[in-house]
């Protein structure tokens, strides 16, 4: 399953109603009722679905998924319904939790993928000349892309040469710049995009 299959799975879920949920709540956390217990995790997919929706396009979207399941299921087994907290509120902190541990880990090996394939990319743009020709063009296009990094949006040129200059952490930069994690990796990609563009069109002019 994609994660376009997911949305659509998603779209299908009957969401509990107040007095059907308390029930289940009962039934699961008095009488130990695993049928409730389910109903109650697939009700609550669509709040996973609404805390991986930033993060959908990247190729890990569906492990983004397992991870908020996970913490969606880890909410559900340690809720007290008795305390009179919205369960959305207290599993949203869980799901969260999960989706960004896993970036976390994820992003010391994900930082060398996206910008440095730009740069693998820009290097299959020249043909197969002589070495020192290709060389030469390779260097002319790498020094090209350093001067289009430059016509960035200040967060995202300051996004790119964190991680990918200066090797800072996703979290640090975050903290540095007083925004969410989340919005950081937003920023990155959006920044890698954009090179993209304006690299695809220097390469129309310059052949």
């Amino acid at each position: 399953m994609d994660i376009g299959d997911y949305m659509i799975e998603v779209k299908k879920i009957i969401l509990l109603e107040q007095t059907e949920e308390e029930q289940c709540w009962q039934q699961y956390k008095k009488d130990g009722d695993e049928q409730a217990r389910c109903r109650i995790i697939e009700a609550y997919q669509p709040l996973v679905f609404k805390c991986v929706r930033p993060f959908c396009k990247m190729d890990a979207a569906m492990d983004l998924v397992q991870e908020g399941t996970v913490g969606l299921i880890e909410a559900v087994e340690r809720y007290d319904p008795d305390k009179n907290v919205a369960f959305s509120l207290y599993a949203v902190h869980r799901i969260k939790g999960r989706i960004l541990n896993y970036l976390n880990k994820e992003s010391a090996k994900d930082k060398y993928c996206s910008l440095y394939d730009f740069f693998d990319d820009v290097a299959a743009m020249v043909d197969d000349k002589a070495d020192v020709q290709n060389q030469a063009e390779k260097n002319f296009l790498t020094g090209q892309v350093q001067k289009i990094m430059l016509r960035l949006p200040p967060k995202e040129r300051a996004v790119l040469d964190g991680v990918y200059l200066k090797d800072k952490a996703p979290q640090e930069l975050a903290n540095n710049m007083q925004v969410s994690l989340s919005h950081v990796y937003r920023l990155q990609k959006m920044a890698v995009h954009r090179l993209r563009g304006m690299m695809a069109k220097f390469m129309h002019h310059w052949n």
